[in-house]
């Protein structure tokens, strides 16, 4: 096998960055911006036989994500990683721990199988026959992580080529980091204000402020089954609990009755304290609001389930039931922006949403606690409803036939994936600088870390 090195071509690396430009200004991801990087360089004529990159963001909101590219096999993406342990030991042991710990931004080193291994990563790479390891950190902003500066991504670029990495290759890998830095930092904002908008606004309102439906009055009428839930006895919580219980509790609350509502179709708009109010979009035709009064309904049945197991635990744990109230209704809104000219509100407004907040409260007063309108159990079909009478709901003239569902088939412990498993949602990169910063708070000696100084 030759071992020649060949000069790598400055007009090929620059086609990729090129592309990295294009790329970042359409708004593509990360996942295609790293692929297609990958794919790229070993198309120019880089011996890449392995890349990894992982991404710091340190926020909430982010969804941590690593990438490892092999050649021919393409790339693995890394997220949402169970809590295992000896997780830190991996990380502690690592080459980019190494870059930390010692300020730098570069390492490499050659790889030789049969000189032992310096760091335990390096015994994978010998068993698909990488000769030559080249490992960065590359933050967002500054010049070094720190802990003002949490924003950036590590990663490395290895080779199965006998004679290793050319000084021309390594000069091309340096130089398209660069780039690559660009064009990840621009996908991982782009995704964590996604993210953001989603989480604070709902996933349809989320896309009309990121499509520009931004100006105030600005919006549509539309139809929707809608959905308001209420905590009972939330003021007497509020005062006999500490601060921590209250909110552990109120964030219980909302795993076990709201989450059902934000998805199959349904988005919750807003949380109003300790309630929430959720809609279904759908045409002004009888077949789709059919569907989303029956998914409205469906997730009532999970959410009255959920509330029935929660509140089974606490009584084991001797604490008080949490009792809720759910008001159904169905009809048009108007959707869109409201409030001042530089402070604005997405959501959903006129008489049925006053009036499923009227249904909603309904229930403090009743023995059933999920009450909806006529039209809404009109519009769900098959089922058991139990009809509760004619209602004279506060600022509204005219009368309400107001009934309740049939929820006996509800059972406890229903899976419907609203309480999927816990994951960390930390990145390689973010292991290493938070591992290396309480590394950095312990004292000089710390035992726990007295192997990997």
């Amino acid at each position: 096998m030759s071992t020649q090195q060949s000069e790598i071509s400055t007009i090929l690396m620059d086609k990729v960055a090129d592309w990295l430009t294009e790329s970042s200004l359409a708004g593509a991801d990360l996942k295609t911006i790293v692929m297609g990087f990958c794919e790229r360089l070993a198309a120019a004529g880089l011996p890449l036989a392995r890349v990894h990159l992982s991404f710091s963001m340190l926020h909430p909101l982010y969804d941590a994500l690593g990438f490892t590219w092999r050649r021919g096999e393409g790339l693995e993406v890394e997220g949402f990683r169970k809590n295992l342990a000896g997780h830190s030991d991996r990380f502690l042991r690592s080459p980019y721990y190494h870059l930390m710990s010692n300020d730098l931004d570069h390492m490499r080193r050659r790889i030789h199988p049969d000189v032992p291994s310096e760091f335990p990563v390096f015994d994978d790479l010998k068993q698909i026959g990488i000769t030559d390891y080249l490992a960065f950190v590359h933050p967002f902003g500054g010049s070094s992580f720190s802990n003002s500066s949490t924003q950036g991504m590590i990663g490395s670029w290895s080779t199965d080529s006998p004679a290793g990495f050319s000084e021309s290759m390594i000069a091309a890998l340096l130089r398209m980091q660069n780039h690559l830095a660009v064009a990840s930092k621009m996908a991982v904002l782009q995704k964590l204000t996604d993210n953001m908008l989603t989480t604070y606004l709902g996933g349809d309102a989320g896309k009309r402020v990121l499509d520009g439906q931004i100006k105030r009055g600005e919006g549509d009428t539309v139809r929707a089954a809608l959905v308001m839930a209420d905590m009972r006895n939330s003021t007497r919580l509020a005062e006999t609990a500490g601060r921590d219980l209250y909110i552990e509790t109120l964030n219980q609350y909302f795993d076990a009755i709201a989450a059902p509502f934000n998805r199959a179709g349904g988005q919750i708009l807003s949380f109003l304290g300790d309630g929430f109010l959720a809609v279904y979009p759908c045409e002004r035709h009888r077949a789709p609001s059919e569907v989303a009064c029956q998914a409205a309904l469906a997730a009532t049945h999970k959410a009255t389930s959920r509330m029935a197991e929660l509140n089974a635990r606490r009584s084991q744990e001797g604490l008080p039931e949490i009792g809720y109230g759910i008001g159904l209704h169905v009809g048009n809104v108007m959707f869109g922006n409201v409030g001042l000219t530089d402070r604005l509100t997405f959501s959903v407004f006129g008489s049925a949403v006053n009036e499923v907040q009227r249904l909603q409260a309904l229930t403090k007063n009743s023995p059933y606690r999920v009450i909806a309108s006529k039209d809404f159990a009109n519009y769900c079909g098959n089922g058991s409803w139990v009809t509760i009478g004619e209602e004279k709901l506060a600022g509204v003239k005219q009368k309400f036939t107001v009934l309740f569902p049939d929820l006996s088939e509800a059972t406890l412990g229903e899976d419907d994936g609203s309480l999927e498993e816990t994951y960390d949602r930390i990145s390689d990169a973010e292991q290493v600088i938070l591992l290396h910063r309480d590394a950095k708070k312990l004292p000089p000696r710390d035992p726990a870390f007295k192997d990997f100084q």
